[in-house]
């Protein structure tokens, strides 16, 4: 059979889409700067802690501020220990010929994933005293289903992973954004783990279809695939900036896009694309409420994390309910889902308003 009219394969997917050079320049500075900064930290800890001691107590004193110095010194160090020790996991397959049979040991990375991005949560969890309230986790399986998830907070990429997956034992493809790819533990082990990493900006559109498309391939009964439909991190200002720009350029969308209150709007063209490609798939919509937008660790220092309750919401849509054969008519479904995760914000929000002034009168 002729190389170009081969049945896609998803080792096509895995395949590296850069030069060798690339390749090894990012991950010989992004593994060095992880071992230099950790070794630092651990070295220096005993006087970095007390530093922040120090700077958390006088904030408290001074506006009772919550103990983020503390915190975030923690953090730094979990979060790169986490990183370093996958690292260790990834290395008898990177130096073995195992590395040449990604279908053979696509479990064990699997299971590495999954790992990797539960202990970052529970650190998280103890560090910060976070609770999590899961509304809806018995609907989001069976695979094979393509989950849409709200993207608020870099920390919501660790929700499925950490719920979803063992739940219901789903092997997650992720579509992320390539600038995740500075984790060398990700960036490594995406070779034998099926996945999309969009360049964002580029308007490379085409492209980035075609492997969106080819994600799907082989979907099963233990597969999902994860996808964020807003394309970036919310926040009010990109929302009031997408309200403006589609009132002047997208008459069609503008009202759709006015009703928003605490989403971005979403973009259809990718989850159509898998959808398409995945006819047999269902659509599961994951919500939260609780993750303090998390981009770089300034976001987390006013302490908003420190002791909340995230809130989850599931919701399931059989592939039959689903009309992907006609562009507009999914772009209007896809809307009224997320109106849907948009009142459910609204009342989560107006629940949290409530119970906070019933623990201040008290």
């Amino acid at each position: 059979m002729d190389q170009t009219d081969r049945a896609p394969n998803v080792a096509d997917l895995l395949a590296d889409d850069e030069s060798r050079g690339a390749r090894l320049r990012r991950r010989t500075g992004s593994i060095g700067l992880e071992l230099t900064v950790f070794a630092l930290v651990t070295g220096l800890f005993p006087v970095l802690a007390l530093v922040a001691l120090v700077i958390d107590a006088a904030l408290w004193v001074r506006r009772r501020k919550p103990w983020m110095a503390l915190r975030l010194l923690a953090l730094v160090w979990w979060m790169l220990a986490i990183e370093l020790y996958g690292l260790l996991r990834l290395l008898p397959l990177v130096v073995s010929p195992a590395r040449r049979d990604p279908e053979r040991y696509r479990p064990w990375i699997y299971r590495l994933l999954h790992w990797w991005l539960s202990s970052h949560l529970a650190g998280l969890r103890v560090i910060f005293g976070l609770e999590f309230d899961v509304d809806g986790l018995e609907h989001a399986g069976p695979g094979p289903v393509v989950i849409l998830v709200r993207h608020a907070s870099s920390l919501d990429t660790l929700l499925p992973e950490a719920f979803i997956a063992p739940a219901h034992g789903l092997r997650l493809r992720y579509v992320l954004k390539r600038e995740l790819l500075r984790l060398p533990t990700l960036d490594i082990g995406r070779r034998w783990a099926p996945g999309v990493f969009v360049r964002r900006g580029t308007g490379d559109t085409v492209d980035a279809l075609d492997r969106l498309r080819l994600l799907t391939t082989g979907l099963g009964d233990e597969d999902g695939i994860v996808i964020y439909p807003e394309g970036t991190l919310y926040n009010d200002q990109k929302l009031a900036r997408a309200k403006r720009i589609t009132a002047k350029r997208e008459a069609a969308v503008a009202p759709l896009v006015a009703r928003l209150r605490h989403v971005l709007p979403p973009r259809p063209a990718g989850t159509l694309a898998l959808l398409r490609s995945a006819a047999h798939a269902d659509v599961v919509i994951c919500g939260h409420v609780g993750l303090a937008r998390f981009e770089y660790l300034s976001d987390i220092w006013q302490g908003e994390l420190v002791g909340s309750t995230v809130r989850m919401k599931i919701w399931r849509h059989a592939a039959s309910d689903v009309p992907v054969g006609d562009e507009e008519a999914f772009a209007e479904w896809l809307y009224e889902r997320w109106f849907e995760l948009d009142d459910w914000i609204e009342a989560q929000l107006a629940g949290a308003g409530t119970r906070a002034a019933a623990t201040a009168a008290a």
